[in-house]
């Protein structure tokens, strides 16, 4: 496909149309998978997409039996397009504030498992943002903490919620949670069905264990620097997923463990000396404009405890 001579010269609601279903597409991974969501058929889809391309005089994806990928330009088009989107939904969002109706979008980003922490403030905050306002469009984003902060950056993103490290220029942080978090072997290890008195120090710090690749306070990282890391993750399911094997041990949240401890699954090592407590934040933009959905679920947010 030849690139546009030309500079865009508008977008019209037909590219937004467009944009839309890209975003659907792309976030489904797949014209097959975006069918049931969109609620039309795969070569509509593949039609509105050459239609997209055509209008931008841009290679947006490669399809074909190898699968479906992005191109670099299709990438940077969808983070323009979430953008575009986010920008308009705030607007009608603004506008329908002024009737002091609660109508429009709350987009959230979380880091993974949170569900299980038995304050849930965040469904409280959440069904109480429904009873005010029925019509609001709920969107939950699960993502890595850096990829919550800079969707909550481009405006992508309304919230998010995050462990607390260094505080990012450009958000504000208010403490939502704290968890604990144990260190674990599973079912098969050589030290699940070893006494603590008999694990000491050198022998847990040799055993192959499990590093985040997300941040974390430095004072956390001390807990990872002690241990043989041989295998990495990038959230705590991947964690959880080599806990399992019965190969590493690492550390979850105690919450987040506690049916496989339930179950016989998993132990914790050494609780009284291996564990760590979390910091957890919802953040925003500073200088964000007035977005009556957003200011109404930040209240039930802060009232839930």
């Amino acid at each position: 496909m030849s690139r546009r001579p030309d500079p865009l010269a508008q977008v019209s609601d037909f590219d937004i149309r467009l944009l839309k279903i890209y975003r659907s597409v792309v976030e489904c991974g797949g014209f097959s998978a975006a069918e049931n969501v969109l609620g039309i058929g795969r070569s509509a889809i593949s039609q509105q997409m050459s239609d997209l391309e055509q209008r931008l005089g841009l290679r947006l994806c490669q399809r074909g039996r190898a699968g479906f990928s992005l191109t670099e330009e299709g990438r940077d088009v969808y983070h323009s397009a979430l953008q575009l989107l986010s920008a308009l939904e705030t607007f009608r969002t603004e506008v329908n504030g002024l009737h002091q109706h609660l109508r429009g979008e709350l987009n959230i980003g979380l880091t993974d498992n949170l569900v299980t922490l038995p304050h849930m403030r965040i469904t409280h905050a959440l069904a109480e943002l429904k009873d005010r306002g029925p019509d609001v469009r709920i969107q939950i984003r699960m993502i890595a903490p850096s990829q919550v902060e800079q969707g909550v950056l481009d405006g992508s993103l309304h919230v998010g919620v995050v462990p607390q490290t260094s505080p990012l220029s450009g958000l504000e942080y208010q403490p939502l949670y704290s968890e604990r978090s144990l260190l674990y072997c599973a079912v098969g290890h050589p030290l699940f069905y070893a006494d603590d008195q008999q694990i000491d120090d050198d022998r847990l710090n040799s055993q192959d264990a499990i590093a985040p690749t997300f941040r974390l306070p430095a004072e956390v990282q001390a807990h990872y620097q002690a241990l043989h890391c041989t295998a990495s993750a990038s959230d705590r399911e991947g964690m959880a997923f080599l806990i399992l094997t019965g190969r590493y041990i690492g550390y979850l949240p105690d919450h987040y463990a506690a049916l496989w401890v339930q179950q016989g699954r998993l132990r914790a090592l050494k609780p009284a000396q291996r564990h760590y407590e979390l910091s957890l934040s919802w953040v925003t933009r500073k200088g964000r404009r007035p977005n009556l959905v957003l200011e109404s679920f930040l209240e039930s947010l802060a009232a839930t405890r």
